[in-house]
């Protein structure tokens, strides 16, 4: 089990902890939930202690710049790459020529600095314990809303994407992932934690449904980008609520 969580901690950061093979990492992909559970301890501890006695906007700030850097900057890179494709006017194919394209577009950039801007106004409006319990809660809910787009999106093209969805066919395995993820929330008693998490459920059953509507399905980088709006959307509950 620990082997298991390792390589898939290697693939979700860049802190190298096993193997990151993509056919072990893609069946154990129910796990990513108890990886979020990790780096938002990691995250949100810091984010505790700097609150204690640094501005709200720099606690926010360098969580955020935590974030970005510990995943490697991919699931960044999927929400941009996402933005790209879904501005584009076309046909279905054209959309995903533009959205694996390597360069970044105007569209994904002005969603970049969105959600940059997002994270860090809404992590700045919470200190303390519940800056922390915002942090970890929102990262797990990130993690599991992969989980759930795997589950219920098909493949946009066959890929390393394929791979992941093929295996969140059994549902035994979304179902382990649901447990871990409510299970984490239960423990703070917080009913914010599930208002933030029937939001990311309904974010990404808008973005499954909007790229099976634009690219016939999802893709690693779509699968980034709602662990990205995912995440900032459970900081804005937290925030709001």
């Amino acid at each position: 089990m620990f082997r298991q969580a390792g390589s898939v901690f290697s693939f979700l950061t860049i802190i190298p902890t096993g193997s990151s093979d993509l056919q072990s990492v893609a069946k154990h992909m129910y796990l990513f939930p108890v990886i979020g559970i990790a780096i938002g301890l990691l995250l949100g501890a810091m984010g505790w202690g700097l609150s204690i006695f640094l501005e709200p906007l720099v606690v926010g700030l360098l969580v955020t710049a935590g974030l970005v850097l510990i995943t490697g900057i991919h699931h960044t890179d999927g929400l941009s790459d996402f933005a790209d494709g879904l501005m584009v006017r076309g046909t279905k194919e054209k959309k995903l020529e533009v959205m694996r394209d390597p360069k970044v577009g105007s569209a994904g950039i002005i969603g970049i600095v969105l959600y940059v801007a997002a994270v860090i106004i809404a992590l700045s409006f919470m200190k303390g314990f519940e800056l922390f319990h915002a942090i970890l809660i929102g990262e797990v809910i990130a993690k599991f809303c992969m989980v759930l787009s795997a589950s219920i999106g098909p493949s946009a093209w066959p890929g390393s994407n394929s791979t992941f969805i093929e295996s969140m066919k059994d549902k035994k395995k979304l179902t382990l992932a649901i447990m871990i993820t409510i299970g984490v929330i239960a423990i703070f008693q917080n009913y914010v934690g599930f208002v933030a998490l029937g939001v990311g459920i309904a974010v990404t059953l808008v973005v499954v449904g909007v790229s099976r509507r634009s690219f016939g399905g999802i893709s690693g980088d779509i699968m980034g980008a709602i662990n990205e709006l995912s995440r900032v959307s459970s900081f804005l509950v937290f925030a709001s609520v």
